[in-house]
């Protein structure tokens, strides 16, 4: 046992926000999020890890109901695009999933990676270039974890083409938009995620995607196998 460890309250409230955190698109209601509440997501998202202490992320906070249009309208153009890469009844599935809350959340947030924070020669980063945007990852994640803490429910916009995104937002040639978030209180957060109760896939057994010193090794951890099917 770990002395650093938390108590059994805080750690049961810690893997409840990973497990009961949903990409939500169509729960939202428009209920205001307060500055404190808004801030302290923010807070947790800034404390985020990155390479080399980097912090490479900036937020850009939308209440505009005109920005956010403009930017529905680049969902709808990258949607009719994405339904094409279907046919039959997939097709029309695809086309009956509500997969954005651009308009209906009363906050809108973009989490971008200035490629250039830092300097040429970023601490950890000389061999593996892209771990700036992982970084900004790692900011959504945290985010998305106190948000759900919060009761504030996040969706995240990934249909949209980022260069017109970043046009739109005005975001300078080295910066590039990682993640366009919705945020708003929700009506409810879903017991599954909702491409899972809709039918469209399924979340895999772990234990299929366990690999043991390398990739064609299989796990020898009895207990380990045993713990992660109880």
């Amino acid at each position: 046992m770990s002395d650093h460890r938390f108590s059994e309250e805080q750690r049961a409230g810690l893997y409840r926000a990973i497990h009961e955190r949903r990409d939500v698109r169509s729960q939202f209601l428009p209920d205001p999020i307060a500055a404190e509440v808004l801030a302290r997501l923010l807070l947790a998202a800034h404390h985020a890890p990155s390479v080399g202490f980097m912090q490479p992320w900036d937020f850009i906070v939308i209440d505009s109901i005109d920005v956010k249009r403009a930017v529905k309208a680049l969902y709808d153009d990258a949607n009719a695009d994405a339904a094409n890469n279907y046919s039959d009844e997939r097709a029309a599935q695809y086309r009956r999933l509500k997969l954005e809350g651009i308009v209906d959340s009363p906050i809108n947030l973009c989490i971008t990676c200035d490629r250039q924070r830092g300097g040429p020669h970023v601490l950890g980063r000389n061999t593996m270039l892209e771990t700036d945007l992982f970084s900004t990852c790692l900011a959504v994640q945290n985010l998305w974890l106190a948000a759900r803490a919060e009761g504030i429910g996040v969706g995240w916009v990934s249909i949209v083409d980022p260069a017109r995104l970043a046009e739109t937002l005005k975001l300078p040639a080295q910066v590039y938009p990682v993640a366009y978030l919705c945020l708003g209180y929700v009506s409810e957060f879903l017991p599954k995620p909702e491409l899972e109760i809709a039918g469209w896939r399924s979340r895999l057994p772990l234990e299929q995607l366990l690999h043991g010193n390398t990739w064609e090794g299989a796990v020898e951890n009895d207990a380990l196998l045993n713990a992660i099917r109880s």
